[in-house]
């Protein structure tokens, strides 16, 4: 018996689309299966100090080190290939499951099958849209295994990197329900396949490198500060593993200058110009507590600009069948 939400057009967007979905399932499916062994793989055989030493190399995994260099670097290739998701569903949703149709007129088949255009949108969206965020969910899971207990730990896997970032919040899910809505808008738009496909890939990497380089200056940061003194040049009143946004010296009146330029040195004075007396040090950051603020008003943001992309394609669905 098929489940009630295949039934009628989402079956058969299903059943037309098969290939491409049982593809996907394979690359979630091999992405966790991969993860877990590497996870597994990790703890299980661990590189032992006393075995690295001059002119004796470490035991090789696979060519590398150990087991969790493997997994590391994997983890840090990964997330960012997360990333492409968004593009990938995009395109297939603006290219194959929209444009393709109204290009070959299959759609006027499905729309004389008592079917409103309306419904037949619908259908699509939504079937997309389970798909998009199940596929999301997933391989966000596997890579959340690999990660567990690592991150703000490892150097190449940082809270706020990017990949890692979208890893590891709602935010990668909102992209996804973006990249549906925008392919469906587009394709409706454009109405040739390679067109859609490659509008639609090009809008969603915008957004998503336009809000990665705008999302700290969603929240304000927080400021440390210290003595500017040979023996403690660097504030370190600010919690560990914190995302620095900057760094400098100040003078006595608070004015802030490039560290580069200001930097202490051994014998007196300093490489600011003659008139600048440098007395402290200030560092702008975002601890890790503004990890979930930045997420959550990332998603919104996205989320209304898919409430918007959704109303759009129904508005000139409906004005091109009027």
């Amino acid at each position: 018996m098929s489940l009630p939400t295949l039934r009628g057009p989402r079956w058969v967007d299903v059943r037309v689309h098969r290939t491409a979905l049982l593809a996907a399932g394979a690359v979630v499916v091999l992405a966790v299966a991969c993860t877990g062994w590497l996870r597994w793989a990790a703890n299980a055989y661990p590189v032992s100090d006393d075995n690295c030493v001059v002119g004796k190399p470490c035991d090789s995994f696979l060519g590398f080190a150990s087991a969790r260099d493997l997994l590391d670097i994997s983890l840090e290739k990964g997330t960012l290939g997360l990333l492409l998701v968004p593009l990938l569903i995009g395109a297939f949703v603006a290219g194959p499951l929209v444009a393709r149709e109204l290009e070959s007129g299959v759609h006027k088949l499905s729309w004389t099958q008592s079917l409103s255009p309306a419904r037949w949108l619908a259908a699509k969206m939504t079937t997309a849209a389970a798909f998009a965020v199940g596929g999301t969910l997933a391989l966000m899971g596997a890579l959340r295994l690999g990660m567990y207990g690592t991150i703000g730990v490892r150097w190449n896997l940082h809270w706020a990197d990017r990949g890692v970032y979208e890893a590891t919040g709602p935010v990668l899910v909102a992209y996804s329900l973006f990249a549906v809505a925008l392919g469906t808008l587009i394709g409706l738009a454009v109405r040739r396949t390679l067109l859609a496909m490659a509008a639609t890939g090009a809008v969603t990497g915008l957004l998503l490198w336009n809000l990665g380089s705008a999302r700290w200056h969603l929240v304000p940061v927080d400021t440390a500060t210290g003595p500017a003194t040979r023996e403690n040049s660097f504030p370190t009143r600010f919690p560990y593993g914190s995302f620095s946004m900057d760094q400098g010296v100040t003078n006595a009146a608070g004015d802030r200058f490039t560290e580069y330029l200001c930097l202490p040195k051994p014998q007196p004075g300093f490489s600011c110009p003659t008139d600048t007396r440098i007395t402290g040090w200030y560092m702008d950051y975002h601890p890790r507590s503004h990890f979930w603020y930045t997420q959550l008003i990332e998603t919104g943001i996205v989320l209304a600009l898919t409430a918007a992309a959704t109303y759009a394609a129904f508005r000139l669905l409906r004005r091109r069948t009027a």
